[in-house]
């Protein structure tokens, strides 16, 4: 396998594990591309739609799917026997899922993870767990993919930028070759942590750029709140030992402008329907799909607590999700911290 490999459709077998937005959306990409892709989905109802109606109308509505596109639910027939297994679940059942293919998979299958979030409790990041659960993968088989890309401009084919992050560059360089298209452009990185901190992260910053919205606060206020949220990013990862180049890229300041600024992002809208006075549980009532970065917030928090990093952004947002805090003291609390320089030492 090499970075530069050409990609022969009909010899690379691949399986997409989970059939919410994102992984539909990448899934049908790669079927369109020409992979027959074998495709795992939890609800009956979703794969009868697919198989009868080539669509996905629970999760991704409007977009016709490929007929190289195999939805089962039998988990155990997308992950063995394949080259290449993607996984795109909400990051708090990483682990439940990641271990029913435990034990499926040959030390040649490359596995990555394309869902955000840090696991609470652990603090692993996806490929954390990955390499946990799945111990017969060798870590050089391991990836990540992540970016500023929403599900729907995908299906949709709108240019689109992302990263794919492996330790090992023919890894990384293998999936590059594997997702690109003439509108989805993918770039190579080796700091897989890096990569998923900021798609972590810059989910729970969505939620705070949510609520500046839902206060009507002004561009202003968002625009100071994006970049003290990517410094906040940035000093978590060098902490953890992340390239701080990493946060300048696709994954980092790319995923967090998208994330906080777009109306398809789950975590904004979350945010905002905070700020105009919602409550949480009310709000997540009423979604079907999930918004990473109520759950990260908890992680966060706790990690960031645990090695001793300064995260008042994301520390706020905790307070207020799990302890009632209310956005308008938040918000003081963020504006009348001692004065400091802007740029870290670090």
């Amino acid at each position: 396998m090499s970075s530069n490999c050409e990609i022969e459709v009909n010899k690379i077998k691949i399986g997409v594990v989970g059939a919410g937005s994102w992984g539909t959306a990448l899934a049908n990409l790669l079927a369109k591309k020409g992979f027959k892709t074998d495709f795992w989905v939890f609800e009956e109802e979703v794969k009868k739609q697919i198989e009868e109606e080539h669509e996905n109308k629970v999760f991704l509505p409007g977009f016709t799917l490929s007929e190289n596109l195999v939805p089962t639910n039998d988990i155990a027939r997308v992950a063995s026997d394949k080259d290449f297994v993607l996984i795109v679940v909400p990051s708090h059942i990483m682990r439940n899922v990641a271990g029913q293919i435990s034990g499926l998979l040959s030390e040649k299958t490359i596995v990555a993870s394309a869902s955000k979030g840090i696991e609470n409790g652990t603090h692993l990041t996806m490929s954390g767990i990955l390499a946990e659960v799945l111990p017969e993968v060798p870590a050089d088989h391991l990836a990540v993919l992540s970016g500023p890309s929403f599900a729907k401009e995908v299906a949709a084919e709108v240019p689109t930028a992302v990263t794919v992050a492996s330790p090992n560059s023919d890894t990384a360089g293998f999936l590059q070759h594997v997702f690109s298209t003439p509108y989805f452009r993918a770039y190579t990185s080796e700091d897989m942590l890096g990569v998923e901190l900021g798609g972590a992260v810059k989910n729970v910053i969505a939620l705070s750029a949510g609520i500046v919205d839902g206060l009507g606060l002004g561009l202003n206020t968002r625009a100071a709140l994006i970049t003290r949220g990517l410094a906040e990013i940035r000093r978590l990862g060098i902490k953890m030992g992340a390239n701080p180049r990493t946060f300048s890229g696709l994954s980092g300041v790319g995923d967090l402008l998208l994330t906080c600024t777009g109306d398809l992002s789950r975590n904004h809208t979350v945010g905002k329907k905070i700020g105009e006075g919602k409550k949480l549980d009310e709000i997540l009532s009423e979604m079907r799909m999930v918004a990473e970065g109520v759950k990260t917030a908890k992680s966060v928090y706790n990690l960031s607590m645990k090695i001793g990093v300064d995260m008042p952004i994301c520390h706020e947002i905790y307070r207020l999700l799990y302890e009632d805090l209310s956005p308008q003291i938040a918000v003081t609390r963020l504006m009348t911290r001692d004065l400091k320089e802007e740029i870290d030492s670090i």
